[in-house]
């Protein structure tokens, strides 16, 4: 255990001392000297993020939930408060029982973000544990990871013993039973990451495979080392959600979290194929709780948490089959006790009055539309599935409900765009703005704020896209002065993502093992937390690409050749690379794929049920 009063001194000098002192309400105090398995959930960012991600939730009260096994959790300190543990030789440790985190059995990562790696690598230090893999002996830790991220783990291979790729409820306790088996005897570690290569579907062991690469920086081959170990990873899926694990508590942090609420997910997977979303597609195929099991957990949660607002999350979360019922049974069950209900983003083809008249029973919140795109023609090349008339009829519900502040989400850089595109981000806009003050008078209710954000895109692995090379930085600067020069009411707020940042996540996402060299050298150098606007420093990083030799354009924004093999391709995530190819095609030529609860497309998944969506 940590020293208990150089703790207390180092939280009398940070910003927020509850983000570092645990016992929340809910939280699990069980003796670790009596686990058979000590598991650390490590979450790469400030606790404010991290206590926001429902993974986490789950994961640790399905853990504890174990008899012989604990969970705990760690995060990201902030600036101040690693300043205040590194001076009093304060390790990393766990909120729960304050032991350091070195002293536990695994230590598990969620990679949600790939600028958080950096985070990552500064954990294990502050944790006293030696980065690379290789250097990690039986003292110290299992350094497993998982999440979104995980899908292409390659740029991690250097630090990372194992990757868990898919869905973790069920292949957790799974490698924490084989884990407790091994302990049991004379534990090896290499024994037990073959063990858990061979015996566990979806667990990737980085150190099992060599990857070879041609004169022209491209991969030749990957090559198996161990017999047995299999050449394709096949990620994990829960089968049926209504079976999976709900926890029946949440943490309740003593400060304000980014999502300070329950959320209730309605289902898992996606059907409508956006071209550019990777969650769209590993997350396949679509598997829905529900009503009755969705309106047990929230009874639980809502009464073990005390909280007054309950977030329907999904990916698309209005296309749950069943949302208008659940919507309604949720506040006839709720509204007496004021707990009101939130979509986070509400797609433009699946919004109806109905439903923003029950949401707003409790409470009236901003909503928020993601046409992605400013015309037709590119909405079609990224297969968005929704026109202009679908946003003019969501606003025109919105206002007739009372609805005064609207959040519009695009993207620039999109394959194919023209500056044509461009502008109409601020038409659609502007369109926006002007059918609130066009209305009748007596219909004009609150102050009207219309905000418009632009993110620049970044192509992901196991997308349509991940062949399609990143616009360059000074080509998205461009763009941006374009469209400030075009936003000049101060109805409309517009705001736009650092082109530097999403330059950096392009390269990581589509990286290869070599990226494992510029992650350490960007640490070294004092990179961290680089998702933050206010810590992120772009000079630092480009000098951490010069010095690691690696070529920023081969990763970013290269357009790549479909035979080429991808640092990826090892993984199989469910749709087929021919799949990925076609849709690619489709889009250059501004063809649309139909949604996968009208006609099964033949994505390739298996073990699909009723035209390819549920299983």
């Amino acid at each position: 255990m940590i020293n208990i009063k150089n703790l207390d001194k180092a939280l009398k000098k940070v910003e927020k001392p509850a983000r570092y002192i645990g016992l929340e309400e809910n939280s699990h105090n069980k003796d670790i000297n009596h686990a058979k398995v000590k598991f650390a959930f490590a979450f790469p960012d400030v606790y404010e993020v991290g206590m926001s991600h429902l993974g986490l939730h789950i994961l640790y009260n399905l853990i504890n939930d174990q008899q012989d096994f604990v969970c705990e959790r760690t995060f990201a300190p902030w600036f101040d408060m690693e300043y205040q543990m590194r001076d009093k030789n304060i390790e990393l440790y766990t909120l729960e029982s304050k032991e350091e985190v070195r002293n536990f059995d695994i230590v598990g990562f969620t990679l949600q973000y790939e600028l958080s790696y950096t985070n990552l690598l500064n954990m294990l230090d502050l944790a006293k544990i030696p980065i690379l893999s290789k250097d990690r002996d039986e003292t110290f830790p299992i350094v497993i990871a998982g999440g979104p991220c995980a899908f292409n783990p390659e740029p991690l291979a250097d630090f990372i013993d194992l990757f868990l790729i898919g869905e973790g409820e069920e292949a957790t306790l799974e490698l924490l039973e084989l884990y407790k088996k091994h302990k049991e005897g004379d534990f090896n570690k290499k024994e037990f990451l073959y063990d858990a290569a061979t015996k566990i579907e979806g667990i990737y062991v980085p150190s099992f495979y060599e990857i070879f690469y041609n004169k022209d920086n491209t991969i030749s081959k990957r090559v198996v080392l161990e017999s047995k170990v299999p050449e394709i990873i096949k990620k994990r899926r829960v089968r049926d959600l209504d079976k999976m694990y709900c926890p029946e508590r949440m943490l309740v942090p003593y400060i304000e979290t980014v999502h300070d609420r329950i959320s209730l997910e309605l289902f898992r997977g996606c059907t409508h194929g956006c071209r550019f979303c990777e969650a769209g597609f590993i997350y396949r195929p679509i598997r829905e709780k529900s009503v009755d099991t969705l309106l047990c957990q929230a009874e639980k949660l809502v009464d073990s948490t005390g909280y007054d607002t309950i977030s329907l999350s999904s990916l698309s979360s209005c296309d749950y089959t069943q949302l208008d019922l659940l919507i309604h049974s949720l506040l006839d069950k709720f509204e007496d006790k004021k707990v009101g209900v939130s979509l986070p983003s509400l797609r433009l083809d699946s919004i109806s009055i109905d439903i923003l008249k029950e949401i707003e029973r409790v409470r009236k919140t901003s909503l928020t539309f993601a046409p992605e795109a400013g015309s037709q023609r590119l909405r079609d090349v990224i297969n968005k599935g929704v026109n202009e008339s679908d946003l003019e009829m969501a606003v025109s519900y919105a206002f007739k409900e009372g609805y005064s502040k609207i959040k519009l989400y695009f993207m620039m850089g999109l394959p194919t765009e023209t500056e044509d595109d461009l502008i109409g981000i601020r038409d659609l806009s502007y369109k926006v703005k002007d059918m609130f003050f066009n209305r009748p008078k007596e219909e004009k209710v609150g102050n009207f704020q219309l905000t418009t954000s632009v993110s620049c895109f970044v192509p992901k692995p196991f997308t349509p896209f991940q062949w399609h090379g990143q616009d360059s930085i000074e080509k998205f600067y461009d763009k941006i002065d374009l469209l400030k020069k075009t936003f000049k009411d101060p109805k409309i707020k517009f705001n736009y993502h650092d082109p530097r940042v999403s330059y950096m996540e392009a390269i990581i996402s589509r990286g290869d093992r070599r990226i494992s060299n510029l992650l350490l050298k960007a640490w070294e150098y004092g990179c961290k937390f680089d998702g933050w606007s206010s810590a992120f420093n772009f000079d630092i990083w480009q000098k951490a690409i010069n010095d690691s030799g690696i070529d920023p354009h081969f990763y970013a924004n290269r357009t790549r050749d479909f035979d080429e093999i991808l640092p990826w391709d090892f993984i199989n995530a469910g749709p087929t690379k021919k799949t990925l190819i076609r849709e690619y095609n489709k889009a250059l030529d501004g063809n649309i794929t139909p949604d996968c609860r009208e006609v099964c497309n033949g994505c390739g998944i298996d073990n699909c049920e009723m035209r390819g969506v549920f299983n």
